[in-house]
């Protein structure tokens, strides 16, 4: 079982998705994300250990290599796309109550701003350090965002934005959750954004990258 545990850690890490997948080329021809998991599983390892012994820890170090520059945005997508591989086999766990979550985030790029990538990375890192996402999509009007908050109460908010045209919309957006929900905690983020914005407007928290985004939750969490 270890073992396998090894392995599904390094398959995420490395970004193997599944068997036929040719990247990474060290790991070619051998079973991926998608069949580890499915073989953990199936050799009696608990759903919870496959996310805390391999996912989490796994897509840590892909976050920290990211931060460090150790990686960039397509190795990192490949990691995120394989432990989607790994959560598609314990989604049923999940809804089963069999694995219980940190907590649940909702995200959303900003109304007018039409740009995912780096909203998805940092779902992806979110969801692989053991948070249940809600993920609003693209183009999110405020009204939008509060429907989520009063449809998940107690869950955390993460708005992105990548166009400095767009950076009013957040603004509108965070100091109208934060006047109905003042105690809901706001996460923001994107190529514009940064540490001041943050603070100008209200929000609770600015990560310049995903794992730091990881990392406050799992503060706020712990």
């Amino acid at each position: 079982m270890e073992v396998l545990i090894e392995k599904l850690a390094e398959a995420v890490e490395f970004g193997k998705v599944d068997k036929k997948s040719p990247y990474p080329p060290q790991l070619r021809d051998q079973d991926g994300a998608l069949e580890l998991t499915l073989q953990a599983l199936e050799a009696g390892v608990t759903p919870s250990s496959i996310l805390e012994d391999a996912l989490i820890p796994a897509m840590s170090r892909v976050g920290a290599k990211f931060s460090e520059n150790k990686i960039f945005v397509p190795q990192m997508l490949m990691s995120a796309k394989a432990m989607g591989a790994s959560m598609s086999g314990l989604k049923p766990y999940f809804v089963s109550g069999d694995i219980q979550t940190k907590g649940t985030f909702i995200i959303g790029t900003v109304k007018g701003d039409l740009h995912d990538i780096g909203k998805n990375l940092v779902s992806m890192m979110i969801e692989g350090g053991g948070w249940t996402i809600v993920d609003l999509g693209v183009d999110v009007s405020t009204e939008r965002f509060l429907e989520a908050i009063d449809k998940y109460p107690g869950a955390y908010i993460g708005l992105s934005a990548l166009l400095t045209t767009t950076m009013a919309n957040m603004e509108a957006s965070v100091k109208q959750i934060k006047s109905l929900h003042p105690d809901t905690t706001v996460l923001v983020g994107g190529a514009p954004v940064n540490e001041t914005f943050c603070h100008q407007i209200g929000a609770d928290f600015y990560a310049p990258d995903p794992q730091g985004a990881v990392d406050f939750l799992n503060r706020k969490a712990s």
